[in-house]
């Protein structure tokens, strides 16, 4: 399952073109996982923390690509709540049994070198106390390109996509092959 905001909702874009379908069209091909694309465009760590429960009882995935963060950050909510919200976010799959992959972000330096650096602190800190995986930027190879972005300058274009999706695919590839009865579709 894929828990996100709006990179992940694919805002702007066909439903086909996002990067969880390319994904999902990637381990169709490999597999007989079901992905379920649980992500809310303007999403919070916040939000994402009063409805991570119902989400792991409907779906109750066995791998949650947790990729929130970017909204709160944005927005300049205090690193302490960023963290506290994701954390328990986390907390909650590791209680319900699902490995969570968690997708780090940047911010844009007009936040402060002190606040973007913290920001970016909170994905690896998370990793570390948790024992996650982690791809430690979602926009990678590209976040710094104009020409990846729509016209808002914040949310990638369709020729981003295939780029993020590469990026996770990099860490997930590794879980998937350390859960064989994942990989194999086994129940």
């Amino acid at each position: 399952m894929v828990f996100g905001d709006s990179l992940s909702a694919g805002y702007g874009l066909p439903q086909e073109a996002g990067w969880v379908s390319l994904l999902k069209k990637r381990l169709q091909t490999q597999s007989q996982i079901h992905l379920i694309n649980n992500s809310i465009s303007g999403e919070t760590a916040m939000g994402g923390r009063n409805r991570i429960e119902q989400a792991l009882k409907t779906h109750r995935p066995d791998i949650v690509i947790l990729e929130l963060g970017g909204n709160d950050g944005l927005r300049g909510a205090s690193i302490d709540s960023i963290r506290d919200n994701l954390e328990a976010i986390i907390e909650a799959c590791q209680r319900n049994n699902a490995t969570v992959l968690l997708a780090g972000m940047q911010l844009p330096p007009n936040y402060g070198i002190a606040y973007t650096q913290k920001f970016q602190d909170i994905y690896t800190q998370l990793t570390k106390r948790h024992r996650l995986k982690l791809v430690p930027f979602l926009l990678d190879g590209f976040g710094d390109k104009r020409e990846f972005f729509q016209a808002d300058g914040i949310h990638p274009n369709g020729h981003a996509q295939q780029k993020i999706m590469e990026n996770v695919w990099k860490v997930l590839r590794t879980m998937l092959k350390s859960q064989p009865t994942i990989a194999d579709g086994r129940p």
